[in-house]
């Protein structure tokens, strides 16, 4: 009986590129592990079809196509190095752990990030010194896998990450900031709480109030209010309270949609036009935390709210979240309503809550 494997394999060398191709692809689809080695030579082959054909093949045998993999990082040819390590991006494990530590040192940016990625889904503390020089990284995509990874490898790189909240280069405040929300962690609230309203850079600032609503804390509730009242994190706090879901935000929420205290400076939002400044957004916002919380006591601002075209399609968004209990108010108001426009959002709105148009 015929090896189907062995002639794939053996169509690996073909001449004809196409016929590579198909062989690799098929050695995917059978996913035997002897395939393994003559697929990773195909890394090299001159063909970029084949070669992608090749990693879809790896990527599918998976398990036992990793120590192979591994040993492809210390390869001379730095393409070979780039292609293992996308694979392994995906399905890495601690067998290749050591290789991949030692290719964050790599000359070539896409090895190092691809290398990060690894090291986060193998989530092995031992990762954790290594990859936080990486936070401040020449090439963006780095820093952010880097980020991603010390996040997912958790409770182990918080120490490490919060002791980068005080370093001298913003990039690797930046970062640290983002890989601490991604944690989740309440042990980050303090610690961001303190760059929130202690670090020289906005950048690092705004990244706070965000990972804050990531880690969804309610001891943060009080500070992000104080931190509205500075212009460029007002929107950014908003949308915070809105994701830790406490209910004490919402008498906060209906007088920002109202307009009540506005700050005396509103910034203005680059590529929105004249006119259209930081103040707009933060209108709709506030719409949208108010439905996020679903507090009934903010429905009657949230009809009001349809009214006003800035907040119209957030307000009407948001009052779906309510369900049946937006129903009643929508009507009356859709009973003395002339204006066409916000009689389609009413009626939008009652259909998405259940509301049969038929009724209407």
């Amino acid at each position: 009986m015929a090896d189907t494997v062995a002639e794939q394999i053996a169509a690996l060398k073909d001449e004809d590129w196409a016929i590579r191709e198909e062989a690799a692809t098929m050695l995917g689809t059978l996913r035997d592990p002897r395939a393994v080695a003559p697929l990773v030579s195909v890394l090299r082959d001159g063909d970029r079809a084949v070669r992608d054909a090749a990693i879809g093949a790896l990527l599918a045998i998976g398990e036992p196509a990793v120590p192979t993999l591994g040993a492809c990082l210390s390869d001379p040819a730095l393409t070979v190095q780039e292609l293992a390590s996308s694979v392994l991006a995906t399905i890495a494990d601690s067998r290749v752990l050591a290789p991949l530590i030692k290719a964050l040192v790599s000359p070539d940016w896409i090895v190092r990030m691809h290398a990060a990625k690894a090291l986060g889904r193998i989530r092995d503390p031992g990762a954790v010194a290594p990859l936080v020089p990486l936070l401040q990284d020449k090439v963006k995509a780095v820093r952010e896998e880097t980020s991603s990874a010390l996040a997912a490898i958790g409770e182990p790189a918080l120490s490490s990450l919060i002791a980068a909240l005080t370093h001298a280069e913003w990039l690797v405040r930046l970062h640290a900031v983002e890989a601490l929300g991604k944690t989740r962690s309440s042990e980050a609230v303090d610690p961001l709480l303190s760059v929130l309203f202690n670090d020289q850079d906005r950048a690092v600032r705004e990244d706070a109030v965000r990972s804050l609503g990531q880690i969804g804390d309610a001891r943060a509730l009080d500070f992000l209010v104080t931190a509205m009242k500075e212009p460029g994190l007002r929107p950014l706090a908003i949308v915070a309270l809105g994701r830790i879901g406490d209910r004490r935000a919402v008498p906060v929420l209906i007088n920002v949609l109202k307009g009540v205290e506005r700050p005396e400076v509103s910034r203005p939002v680059d590529g929105c036009g004249d006119g259209w400044g930081e103040d707009m957004i933060t209108l709709g916002e506030a719409a949208k935390a108010l439905g996020i919380i679903r507090d009934e006591a903010a429905i009657p601002s949230l009809v009001k709210a349809l009214h006003y075209t800035v907040t119209r399609a957030d307000a009407a968004d948001a009052l779906t979240r309510f369900g049946g209990a937006a129903i009643a108010p929508l009507l009356a108001l859709l009973a003395h309503e002339s204006d066409d426009n916000i009689r389609y959002h009413i009626k939008e709105t009652l259909g998405r809550v259940g509301w049969r148009a038929g009724r209407i």
